[in-house]
Protein backbone atom coordinates (compact mmCIF):
# COMPACT_ATOMS: atom_id res chain seq x y z
CA UNK A 1 0.00 0.00 0.00
CA UNK A 2 1.85 3.39 -1.33
CA UNK A 3 0.54 5.17 2.12
CA UNK A 4 3.61 3.14 4.18
CA UNK A 5 6.10 5.12 1.61
CA UNK A 6 3.92 8.36 2.60
CA UNK A 7 3.67 8.11 6.12
CA UNK A 8 7.23 6.86 7.12
CA UNK A 9 8.51 9.82 6.53
CA UNK A 10 5.92 12.14 8.13
CA UNK A 11 6.54 9.80 11.09
CA UNK A 12 10.08 9.73 11.38
CA UNK A 13 9.89 13.73 11.35
CA UNK A 14 7.68 12.80 14.17
CA UNK A 15 10.30 11.29 15.89
CA UNK A 16 13.36 13.29 15.64
CA UNK A 17 10.93 16.71 16.75
CA UNK A 18 9.90 14.31 19.93
CA UNK A 19 13.03 13.75 20.93
CA UNK A 20 13.92 17.29 20.90
CA UNK A 21 10.86 18.08 23.16
CA UNK A 22 11.14 15.40 25.33
CA UNK A 23 15.20 14.78 26.04
CA UNK A 24 16.98 17.70 25.94
CA UNK A 25 20.22 16.32 27.68
CA UNK A 26 21.92 15.13 24.03
CA UNK A 27 25.49 12.85 25.05
CA UNK A 28 26.78 14.96 21.81
CA UNK A 29 26.04 18.01 19.78
CA UNK A 30 27.35 16.11 17.17
CA UNK A 31 24.92 13.48 16.67
CA UNK A 32 22.17 15.99 16.55
CA UNK A 33 24.15 17.88 13.91
CA UNK A 34 24.47 14.56 11.76
CA UNK A 35 21.31 13.84 12.31
CA UNK A 36 20.06 17.49 11.08
CA UNK A 37 22.27 17.16 8.30
CA UNK A 38 21.09 13.35 7.15
CA UNK A 39 24.36 11.83 8.03
CA UNK A 40 22.76 8.78 8.99
CA UNK A 41 25.64 6.68 9.24
CA UNK A 42 27.84 9.28 10.45
CA UNK A 43 24.87 9.33 13.52
CA UNK A 44 25.33 5.04 13.33
CA UNK A 45 29.00 5.53 14.17
CA UNK A 46 28.45 8.00 16.78
CA UNK A 47 26.16 6.46 18.67
CA UNK A 48 27.89 3.26 18.65
CA UNK A 49 30.89 5.15 20.30
CA UNK A 50 28.88 6.80 22.43
CA UNK A 51 26.40 3.52 23.63
CA UNK A 52 29.79 1.76 25.07
CA UNK A 53 29.94 4.78 27.56
CA UNK A 54 26.41 5.28 27.85
CA UNK A 55 24.82 1.96 27.33
CA UNK A 56 21.54 2.61 28.93
CA UNK A 57 20.37 6.12 27.60
CA UNK A 58 17.15 5.59 25.68
CA UNK A 59 18.49 9.24 24.12
CA UNK A 60 20.95 7.69 22.28
CA UNK A 61 19.28 4.21 21.08
CA UNK A 62 16.45 5.97 19.99
CA UNK A 63 18.86 8.46 17.86
CA UNK A 64 20.39 5.03 16.36
CA UNK A 65 17.19 3.73 15.71
CA UNK A 66 16.37 6.84 13.70
CA UNK A 67 19.68 6.68 11.48
CA UNK A 68 19.28 3.07 10.41
CA UNK A 69 15.47 3.77 9.75
CA UNK A 70 16.34 6.70 7.70
CA UNK A 71 18.88 4.02 6.15
CA UNK A 72 16.46 1.41 4.88
CA UNK A 73 17.69 -1.20 7.56
CA UNK A 74 14.07 -1.43 9.23
CA UNK A 75 14.95 -4.61 11.39
CA UNK A 76 17.83 -2.98 13.15
CA UNK A 77 16.44 -0.19 13.45
CA UNK A 78 13.68 -1.93 15.22
CA UNK A 79 15.85 -3.75 17.62
CA UNK A 80 17.46 0.12 18.75
CA UNK A 81 14.08 1.22 19.27
CA UNK A 82 12.99 -1.69 21.68
CA UNK A 83 16.58 -1.24 23.47
CA UNK A 84 15.02 2.38 24.17
CA UNK A 85 11.85 1.31 25.26
CA UNK A 86 13.40 -1.48 27.32
CA UNK A 87 14.74 1.78 29.45
CA UNK A 88 11.93 4.45 28.70
CA UNK A 89 8.96 2.96 28.13
CA UNK A 90 6.85 6.02 27.57
CA UNK A 91 9.03 7.85 25.00
CA UNK A 92 7.34 8.87 22.48
CA UNK A 93 9.89 9.11 20.06
CA UNK A 94 11.29 5.48 20.63
CA UNK A 95 7.52 4.24 20.41
CA UNK A 96 7.12 6.16 17.04
CA UNK A 97 10.21 4.89 15.83
CA UNK A 98 9.52 1.23 16.68
CA UNK A 99 5.74 1.65 15.74
CA UNK A 100 7.16 3.09 11.72
CA UNK A 101 10.12 0.25 11.70
CA UNK A 102 7.41 -2.64 12.52
CA UNK A 103 4.98 -1.18 10.00
CA UNK A 104 7.42 -1.08 7.07
CA UNK A 105 8.50 -4.45 7.29
CA UNK A 106 4.37 -5.52 7.67
CA UNK A 107 5.07 -6.74 11.32
CA UNK A 108 1.36 -6.54 12.55
CA UNK A 109 1.84 -8.29 15.84
CA UNK A 110 4.78 -5.51 16.96
CA UNK A 111 3.13 -2.84 15.34
CA UNK A 112 -0.43 -2.79 16.58
CA UNK A 113 0.61 -2.69 20.30
CA UNK A 114 3.16 -0.14 19.49
CA UNK A 115 0.91 2.17 17.83
CA UNK A 116 -1.62 1.96 20.49
CA UNK A 117 0.50 2.63 23.43
CA UNK A 118 1.81 5.72 21.58
CA UNK A 119 -1.79 6.89 20.86
CA UNK A 120 -2.47 6.61 25.24
CA UNK A 121 0.56 9.29 25.01
CA UNK A 122 -0.65 11.15 21.76
CA UNK A 123 -4.41 10.47 21.09
CA UNK A 124 -4.64 13.37 18.21
CA UNK A 125 -1.90 12.12 16.34
CA UNK A 126 -3.09 11.12 12.87
CA UNK A 127 -0.06 9.59 11.38
CA UNK A 128 -0.48 6.77 14.36
CA UNK A 129 -4.25 6.45 13.61
CA UNK A 130 -3.19 6.25 9.74
CA UNK A 131 -1.15 3.45 10.20
CA UNK A 132 -3.13 1.37 12.76
CA UNK A 133 -6.41 1.88 9.98
CA UNK A 134 -4.07 0.37 7.49
CA UNK A 135 -3.01 -2.36 9.94
CA UNK A 136 -6.02 -3.50 11.26
CA UNK A 137 -7.30 -3.29 7.74
CA UNK A 138 -5.02 -6.02 6.53
CA UNK A 139 -6.14 -8.46 9.43
CA UNK A 140 -10.02 -8.20 8.71
CA UNK A 141 -10.79 -5.88 11.28
CA UNK A 142 -12.94 -3.45 9.78
CA UNK A 143 -14.44 -2.20 12.22
CA UNK A 144 -11.55 -0.74 14.31
CA UNK A 145 -9.69 0.35 11.02
CA UNK A 146 -12.69 2.49 10.09
CA UNK A 147 -12.72 4.38 13.68
CA UNK A 148 -8.82 4.94 13.26
CA UNK A 149 -9.38 5.88 9.17
CA UNK A 150 -11.93 8.55 10.44
CA UNK A 151 -9.26 10.46 12.81
CA UNK A 152 -7.03 10.46 10.16
CA UNK A 153 -9.65 11.62 7.20
CA UNK A 154 -7.66 14.49 6.35
CA UNK A 155 -4.13 13.00 6.44
CA UNK A 156 -5.31 9.79 4.15
CA UNK A 157 -7.31 12.43 1.79
CA UNK A 158 -4.75 12.44 -1.07
CA UNK A 159 -3.81 8.90 -0.93
CA UNK A 160 -6.02 6.50 -3.34
CA UNK A 161 -4.87 3.28 -1.89
CA UNK A 162 -5.92 4.44 1.88
CA UNK A 163 -9.22 5.67 0.58
CA UNK A 164 -10.19 2.60 -1.32
CA UNK A 165 -9.04 0.30 2.04
CA UNK A 166 -11.16 2.86 4.36
CA UNK A 167 -14.21 2.56 1.48
CA UNK A 168 -13.68 -1.01 1.82
CA UNK A 169 -14.22 -1.49 5.31
CA UNK A 170 -17.36 1.23 5.25
CA UNK A 171 -18.87 -1.33 2.86
CA UNK A 172 -18.12 -4.39 4.96
CA UNK A 173 -19.57 -2.62 7.84
CA UNK A 174 -23.08 -1.32 5.98
CA UNK A 175 -22.19 2.04 5.93
CA UNK A 176 -22.92 2.18 2.16
CA UNK A 177 -23.37 6.37 2.03
CA UNK A 178 -20.30 6.78 3.86
CA UNK A 179 -18.42 4.04 1.75
CA UNK A 180 -19.84 5.96 -1.31
CA UNK A 181 -18.42 9.57 -0.19
CA UNK A 182 -14.99 7.80 0.10
CA UNK A 183 -14.98 6.14 -3.02
CA UNK A 184 -16.28 9.42 -4.41
CA UNK A 185 -13.51 11.30 -3.35
CA UNK A 186 -10.73 8.44 -4.13
CA UNK A 187 -12.21 9.21 -7.57
CA UNK A 188 -12.26 12.85 -7.69
CA UNK A 189 -8.63 12.09 -6.92
CA UNK A 190 -7.67 10.36 -10.16
CA UNK A 191 -10.84 10.50 -12.35
CA UNK A 192 -9.30 8.90 -15.13
CA UNK A 193 -8.73 5.92 -13.38
CA UNK A 194 -10.83 3.39 -15.09
CA UNK A 195 -10.91 0.87 -11.70
CA UNK A 196 -11.95 3.50 -9.64
CA UNK A 197 -14.90 4.26 -11.93
CA UNK A 198 -15.96 1.17 -11.64
CA UNK A 199 -16.03 0.30 -8.08
CA UNK A 200 -18.08 4.02 -7.60
CA UNK A 201 -20.55 2.58 -10.02
CA UNK A 202 -20.70 -0.35 -8.46
CA UNK A 203 -21.35 0.29 -5.01
CA UNK A 204 -23.81 2.81 -6.27
CA UNK A 205 -25.79 -0.12 -8.34
CA UNK A 206 -25.67 -2.42 -5.30
CA UNK A 207 -27.25 0.22 -2.88
CA UNK A 208 -30.06 1.01 -5.63
CA UNK A 209 -28.89 4.32 -6.70
CA UNK A 210 -28.51 2.89 -11.09
CA UNK A 211 -29.01 6.72 -12.28
CA UNK A 212 -26.21 7.93 -9.91
CA UNK A 213 -24.27 4.57 -11.52
CA UNK A 214 -24.62 5.74 -14.87
CA UNK A 215 -23.47 9.45 -14.64
CA UNK A 216 -20.26 7.40 -12.59
CA UNK A 217 -19.73 5.33 -15.76
CA UNK A 218 -20.70 8.10 -18.58
CA UNK A 219 -16.90 9.35 -19.68
CA UNK A 220 -16.77 5.35 -19.98
CA UNK A 221 -19.37 5.06 -22.03
CA UNK A 222 -18.69 8.19 -24.20
CA UNK A 223 -15.46 6.33 -25.53
CA UNK A 224 -15.33 4.71 -28.69
CA UNK A 225 -14.72 1.13 -27.19
CA UNK A 226 -16.13 1.43 -23.76
CA UNK A 227 -14.51 -2.24 -21.99
CA UNK A 228 -16.90 -5.14 -21.17
CA UNK A 229 -16.73 -4.25 -17.32
CA UNK A 230 -18.14 -0.92 -18.12
CA UNK A 231 -21.18 -2.38 -20.32
CA UNK A 232 -21.73 -4.80 -17.93
CA UNK A 233 -22.32 -2.67 -14.99
CA UNK A 234 -24.27 0.30 -17.81
CA UNK A 235 -26.52 -2.94 -18.22
CA UNK A 236 -27.13 -3.43 -14.69
CA UNK A 237 -27.97 0.09 -13.98
CA UNK A 238 -30.00 0.40 -17.09
CA UNK A 239 -32.14 -2.37 -16.06
CA UNK A 240 -32.15 -1.25 -12.27
CA UNK A 241 -34.01 2.11 -14.32
CA UNK A 242 -36.52 0.08 -15.78
CA UNK A 243 -34.75 0.95 -19.23
CA UNK A 244 -34.25 -2.87 -20.39
CA UNK A 245 -33.96 -1.96 -24.17
CA UNK A 246 -31.11 -0.02 -23.32
CA UNK A 247 -29.40 -2.92 -20.53
CA UNK A 248 -29.87 -5.69 -23.80
CA UNK A 249 -27.97 -3.74 -25.86
CA UNK A 250 -25.35 -2.61 -23.29
CA UNK A 251 -25.11 -6.33 -22.62
CA UNK A 252 -25.07 -7.37 -26.16
CA UNK A 253 -21.89 -5.36 -26.93
CA UNK A 254 -20.71 -6.65 -23.45
CA UNK A 255 -20.56 -10.24 -24.78
CA UNK A 256 -19.61 -9.07 -28.19
CA UNK A 257 -16.40 -7.27 -26.41
CA UNK A 258 -15.59 -10.65 -24.21
CA UNK A 259 -17.84 -13.54 -25.74
CA UNK A 260 -15.85 -16.10 -23.25
CA UNK A 261 -16.87 -14.02 -20.08
CA UNK A 262 -19.72 -16.61 -18.19
CA UNK A 263 -21.06 -13.67 -16.27
CA UNK A 264 -21.95 -11.69 -19.60
CA UNK A 265 -24.81 -14.72 -20.17
CA UNK A 266 -26.05 -15.22 -16.91
CA UNK A 267 -26.93 -11.60 -16.58
CA UNK A 268 -28.68 -12.05 -20.30
CA UNK A 269 -30.15 -15.07 -18.61
CA UNK A 270 -31.57 -12.76 -15.51
CA UNK A 271 -33.37 -9.97 -17.85
CA UNK A 272 -34.63 -13.00 -20.24
CA UNK A 273 -36.00 -14.40 -16.89
CA UNK A 274 -37.40 -11.22 -15.81
CA UNK A 275 -39.12 -10.62 -18.88
CA UNK A 276 -40.51 -14.06 -19.55
CA UNK A 277 -38.38 -13.75 -23.09
CA UNK A 278 -36.93 -17.76 -22.53
CA UNK A 279 -36.17 -18.90 -25.64
CA UNK A 280 -33.98 -15.12 -26.68
CA UNK A 281 -32.43 -16.49 -23.26
CA UNK A 282 -32.14 -20.22 -23.97
CA UNK A 283 -30.92 -18.77 -27.47
CA UNK A 284 -28.14 -16.80 -26.03
CA UNK A 285 -26.98 -18.62 -23.75
CA UNK A 286 -26.73 -21.95 -26.57
CA UNK A 287 -23.90 -19.29 -28.02
CA UNK A 288 -21.90 -18.98 -24.72
CA UNK A 289 -21.65 -22.76 -24.24
CA UNK A 290 -19.82 -22.95 -27.65
CA UNK A 291 -17.69 -21.02 -26.17
CA UNK A 292 -17.55 -22.19 -22.55
CA UNK A 293 -19.01 -26.33 -22.71
CA UNK A 294 -17.27 -26.58 -19.56
CA UNK A 295 -19.36 -24.11 -17.86
CA UNK A 296 -21.66 -25.37 -15.04
CA UNK A 297 -23.75 -22.35 -14.67
CA UNK A 298 -24.57 -21.80 -17.82
CA UNK A 299 -26.18 -25.26 -17.82
CA UNK A 300 -28.53 -24.26 -14.53
CA UNK A 301 -29.59 -20.75 -15.99
CA UNK A 302 -30.76 -22.46 -19.59
CA UNK A 303 -32.14 -24.65 -17.38
CA UNK A 304 -34.63 -22.45 -15.60
CA UNK A 305 -35.72 -21.11 -18.60
CA UNK A 306 -36.37 -24.39 -20.32
CA UNK A 307 -38.66 -25.33 -17.16
CA UNK A 308 -40.56 -21.92 -17.48
CA UNK A 309 -41.35 -23.60 -21.41
CA UNK A 310 -42.45 -26.64 -19.83
CA UNK A 311 -39.51 -27.96 -21.95
CA UNK A 312 -38.72 -30.45 -18.57
CA UNK A 313 -36.41 -33.48 -20.25
CA UNK A 314 -34.31 -30.64 -21.27
CA UNK A 315 -34.22 -28.88 -18.03
CA UNK A 316 -33.47 -32.45 -16.25
CA UNK A 317 -30.46 -32.58 -19.41
CA UNK A 318 -28.98 -29.88 -18.54
CA UNK A 319 -29.36 -29.62 -14.46
CA UNK A 320 -27.54 -33.54 -14.92
CA UNK A 321 -24.50 -31.59 -16.83
CA UNK A 322 -24.32 -29.07 -14.15
CA UNK A 323 -24.07 -31.66 -11.31
CA UNK A 324 -21.60 -33.57 -13.69
CA UNK A 325 -19.27 -30.67 -14.30
CA UNK A 326 -19.19 -29.07 -11.30
CA UNK A 327 -20.89 -31.17 -8.34
CA UNK A 328 -19.83 -29.57 -5.60
CA UNK A 329 -20.64 -25.78 -6.13
CA UNK A 330 -23.66 -26.46 -8.15
CA UNK A 331 -25.47 -29.27 -6.29
CA UNK A 332 -27.91 -26.98 -4.42
CA UNK A 333 -28.37 -24.62 -7.81
CA UNK A 334 -28.72 -27.99 -9.70
CA UNK A 335 -31.15 -29.25 -7.36
CA UNK A 336 -32.98 -26.45 -7.05
CA UNK A 337 -33.57 -26.46 -10.70
CA UNK A 338 -34.81 -30.18 -10.69
CA UNK A 339 -37.41 -29.08 -7.91
CA UNK A 340 -38.87 -26.86 -10.16
CA UNK A 341 -38.98 -29.22 -12.88
CA UNK A 342 -41.06 -32.19 -10.55
CA UNK A 343 -43.00 -28.83 -9.05
CA UNK A 344 -45.99 -30.65 -9.92
CA UNK A 345 -45.01 -33.75 -8.93
CA UNK A 346 -44.20 -33.63 -5.19
CA UNK A 347 -44.32 -37.16 -4.48
CA UNK A 348 -41.48 -37.84 -6.87
CA UNK A 349 -39.46 -34.28 -5.85
CA UNK A 350 -39.33 -35.21 -1.87
CA UNK A 351 -37.14 -38.91 -2.80
CA UNK A 352 -34.86 -37.43 -5.26
CA UNK A 353 -34.37 -34.20 -2.72
CA UNK A 354 -33.77 -36.54 0.41
CA UNK A 355 -31.46 -38.72 -1.59
CA UNK A 356 -28.97 -35.71 -2.31
CA UNK A 357 -29.52 -34.73 1.89
CA UNK A 358 -28.08 -38.12 2.93
CA UNK A 359 -24.62 -37.16 0.94
CA UNK A 360 -25.13 -33.20 1.72
CA UNK A 361 -26.81 -32.65 4.69
CA UNK A 362 -25.93 -29.04 5.19
CA UNK A 363 -26.46 -27.99 2.09
CA UNK A 364 -29.01 -25.04 2.23
CA UNK A 365 -30.79 -24.94 -1.05
CA UNK A 366 -31.66 -28.32 -0.30
CA UNK A 367 -33.18 -27.74 2.89
CA UNK A 368 -34.87 -25.45 1.94
CA UNK A 369 -36.30 -27.55 -0.93
CA UNK A 370 -37.33 -30.21 1.28
CA UNK A 371 -39.48 -27.89 3.42
CA UNK A 372 -41.06 -26.26 -0.07
CA UNK A 373 -42.24 -29.45 -1.56
CA UNK A 374 -43.09 -31.03 1.88
CA UNK A 375 -45.54 -27.81 1.84
CA UNK A 376 -46.82 -28.42 -1.35
CA UNK A 377 -48.09 -31.48 0.11
CA UNK A 378 -50.01 -29.51 2.65
CA UNK A 379 -47.82 -30.55 5.79
CA UNK A 380 -50.05 -29.21 8.52
CA UNK A 381 -48.99 -28.42 12.54
CA UNK A 382 -49.18 -31.12 14.54
CA UNK A 383 -48.12 -33.55 12.26
CA UNK A 384 -44.12 -35.39 11.44
CA UNK A 385 -43.95 -33.67 8.11
CA UNK A 386 -44.33 -30.63 8.90
CA UNK A 387 -42.00 -30.75 12.10
CA UNK A 388 -39.66 -32.28 9.42
CA UNK A 389 -40.67 -29.02 7.31
CA UNK A 390 -39.90 -26.78 9.84
CA UNK A 391 -36.81 -28.29 11.20
CA UNK A 392 -35.53 -28.29 7.32
CA UNK A 393 -36.31 -24.98 6.54
CA UNK A 394 -34.88 -23.70 9.93
CA UNK A 395 -31.57 -25.22 9.17
CA UNK A 396 -31.49 -23.39 5.91
CA UNK A 397 -31.63 -19.95 7.23
CA UNK A 398 -28.82 -20.89 10.19
CA UNK A 399 -26.70 -22.00 7.31
CA UNK A 400 -27.35 -19.15 5.16
CA UNK A 401 -29.00 -16.30 6.85
CA UNK A 402 -29.25 -14.50 3.36
CA UNK A 403 -31.64 -16.36 1.70
CA UNK A 404 -34.80 -14.43 1.17
CA UNK A 405 -36.55 -17.69 -0.34
CA UNK A 406 -35.73 -19.64 2.77
CA UNK A 407 -36.94 -17.13 4.76
CA UNK A 408 -40.43 -16.79 3.18
CA UNK A 409 -41.17 -20.01 4.04
CA UNK A 410 -40.53 -20.25 6.89
CA UNK A 411 -42.74 -17.08 7.78
CA UNK A 412 -45.57 -18.91 6.28
CA UNK A 413 -45.01 -22.08 8.51
CA UNK A 414 -45.13 -19.31 11.78
CA UNK A 415 -48.36 -17.90 9.78
CA UNK A 416 -49.70 -21.70 10.09
CA UNK A 417 -48.72 -21.96 13.79
CA UNK A 418 -50.08 -18.46 14.34
CA UNK A 419 -47.18 -17.03 15.37
CA UNK A 420 -47.33 -13.01 13.78
CA UNK A 421 -44.37 -12.13 15.08
CA UNK A 422 -41.89 -14.56 14.43
CA UNK A 423 -43.48 -14.56 10.54
CA UNK A 424 -43.40 -10.86 10.29
CA UNK A 425 -39.80 -10.92 11.46
CA UNK A 426 -38.94 -13.49 9.12
CA UNK A 427 -40.51 -11.37 6.12
CA UNK A 428 -38.46 -8.17 7.19
CA UNK A 429 -35.06 -10.50 6.98
CA UNK A 430 -35.99 -11.40 3.55
CA UNK A 431 -37.09 -7.97 2.60
CA UNK A 432 -33.92 -6.88 4.16
CA UNK A 433 -31.80 -9.39 1.56
CA UNK A 434 -34.43 -8.65 -1.51
CA UNK A 435 -36.85 -5.54 -1.37
CA UNK A 436 -38.55 -6.42 -4.40
CA UNK A 437 -39.68 -9.74 -3.07
CA UNK A 438 -43.61 -9.99 -3.74
CA UNK A 439 -44.00 -12.78 -1.86
CA UNK A 440 -42.18 -11.46 1.37
CA UNK A 441 -44.05 -8.38 1.24
CA UNK A 442 -47.63 -10.21 0.93
CA UNK A 443 -46.65 -12.23 3.43
CA UNK A 444 -45.52 -9.20 5.92
CA UNK A 445 -49.01 -7.89 5.03
CA UNK A 446 -50.84 -10.61 6.67
CA UNK A 447 -48.81 -11.02 9.76
CA UNK A 448 -49.24 -7.25 10.62
CA UNK A 449 -52.71 -7.33 9.60
CA UNK A 450 -53.19 -10.42 12.09
CA UNK A 451 -51.17 -8.07 15.04
CA UNK A 452 -53.24 -5.24 14.10
CA UNK A 453 -50.50 -3.18 12.79
CA UNK A 454 -51.13 -2.25 9.48
CA UNK A 455 -49.24 1.23 9.91
CA UNK A 456 -46.01 -0.91 10.09
CA UNK A 457 -46.74 -2.18 6.45
CA UNK A 458 -44.21 -0.98 4.42
CA UNK A 459 -44.86 0.79 0.74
Amino acid sequence: MRIVTVLIAVFLFLVSSSLGQTQRENPTNAIRTALGNRDFDKVVELTRTALRESPNNAQLWTFQGIALAEKGDNPRAFVSFKHALKIDPNNPGALAGAAQSAYATNNSAEAVPLLNRFLRLRPDEPTAHAMLAVLQYREGNCSSAATHFEKADELIGSQLDALNAYGACLVRLKQFERGEEIFARALNLHPENQRQRLLLASLQIMTRKPKNALVTLAPLLDTSNPSADTLQLASSAYEDSGDTPKAVEALRRAILRDPRNVSLYLDFANISFSHESFQVGIDVITEGMKLQPQAAPLYIARGVLYVQLAQYEEAESDFEKAQELDPGESLGAAAQGLAAVQANDPERALPTINQKLSANPNDPVLLYLRADVLSQKGAEPGTSEFELALKSVKKAVALRPSFPSARVTLAKFYMQMEKYVEAAEQCRKALASDPRDQTALYRLIQAQRKLGQQKEIPE
